[in-house]
């Protein structure tokens, strides 16, 4: 039995802490970059997209971060708000750090890439004097990502957001979002990571992020040696994702659950990740069983890789409830 115990007397469910960015998407798909000529521009960063994609879900969603101090981060509060997501806890930098910006290109359903802006980013500015115990206490549930440990302060900003959290007993996602652009080197980027891993219940990666962390052990582990490790501090459940070839889900009591994907006509490759996420912890948070949250994850993943955006692209609990009754499912 998984020991999720999610608190039932708090104002919100989850508070995700970390990235709050820009993404400029291509508006000229099947087309290299160097031709691009104009983007449609959302709300991104991955924290914010899983949160976007709670909230849309029904979950009572705010957000700790940081935005710059001019129109990009005004945009950003704005969408979040329209979401109906609390914004108390980000806060306005003042030092005159930038937005972070995601250029995008599409090639093909198969090929697609982004094109990074990260220099001077507010998100990285997240003091620990702005991280609120009070605020932290009203939520049943935390998520962080891998991007906010690459950098002080924000990296000391989470730890203590994961030092409220295990003092109030808030269930603790882990979203390890690798970006490797962002770190000084993987060895640093290993180091972080597990310090954070080993104080949160749930972990979700891909297989590479795993291999990553694990990089200083002597031989390649499985994925249920992978689990295994972090079911040694407080993990209850930990997820290995295999992209087309679906996901793998491990429980402490000792069980393991492998999910499928769901076919579907794909726009881009991006985004996958972060609505698989947001629909798998919506399901946990419900009391569903592990099949039917890694279900619900694999059809959000499918239905925003079919979209132009990210965040705009999550789907409401009516668009996945028809979509998982009507879709074609591919077993792996």
């Amino acid at each position: 039995m998984v020991n999720l115990n999610f608190k039932t007397d708090r104002p919100l469910d989850l508070i995700a802490v970390g990235r709050l960015a820009v993404d400029l998407n291509t508006e000229q798909i099947n087309c290299p970059m160097e031709e691009t000529r104009s983007f449609t521009k959302y709300v991104g960063g991955s924290p914010a997209n899983i949160a976007i994609g709670a909230a849309q879900l029904g979950l009572k969603c705010g957000f700790i971060g940081k935005v710059s101090d001019d129109q990009m981060g005004r945009f950003i509060v704005r969408f979040l708000e329209e979401k109906k997501m609390d914004t108390s806890g980000v806060v306005v930098d003042k030092t005159g750090a930038v937005t972070g910006l995601a250029f995008t290109e599409i090639k093909s359903p198969n090929d697609c890439s982004i094109l990074m802006y990260r220099d001077n980013v507010a998100d990285l500015k997240l003091e620990t004097s702005e991280v609120s115990e009070d605020y932290i206490k009203k939520t049943r549930a935390l998520l962080i990502s891998g991007t906010a440990l690459a950098a002080s302060p924000s990296r000391e900003a989470v730890f203590l957001a994961l030092e409220y959290a295990r003092k109030h007993d808030a269930v603790v996602f882990f979203d390890l979002d690798y970006r490797p652009y962002t770190w000084t080197s993987d060895k640093e980027t290993a180091i972080y990571y597990n310090l954070a891993a080993e104080k949160c219940d749930v972990i979700i990666g891909t297989r590479e992020e795993f291999d990553m962390m694990e990089q200083f052990e002597k031989e390649k582990k499985t994925d249920r040696e992978t689990a295994g490790k972090w079911f040694g501090h407080h993990a209850e459940i930990v997820v290995i994702k295999h992209g087309s070839k679906g996901s793998i889900t491990y429980t402490k009591d000792g069980h393991s659950y492998t999910g499928g994907i769901f076919r579907t006509k794909v726009l881009k490759t991006f985004g996958a990740g972060d609505s698989y996420a947001s629909a798998f912890i919506y399901g946990l948070m419900n009391g569903w069983e592990i099949s039917r949250a890694m279900e619900y994850g694999s059809a959000s993943a499918a239905i925003v890789i079919s979209r132009h955006s990210c965040s705009e692209a999550m789907p409401t609990k009516a668009e996945l409830d028809k979509f998982v009754k009507t879709a074609e499912r591919i077993d792996t």
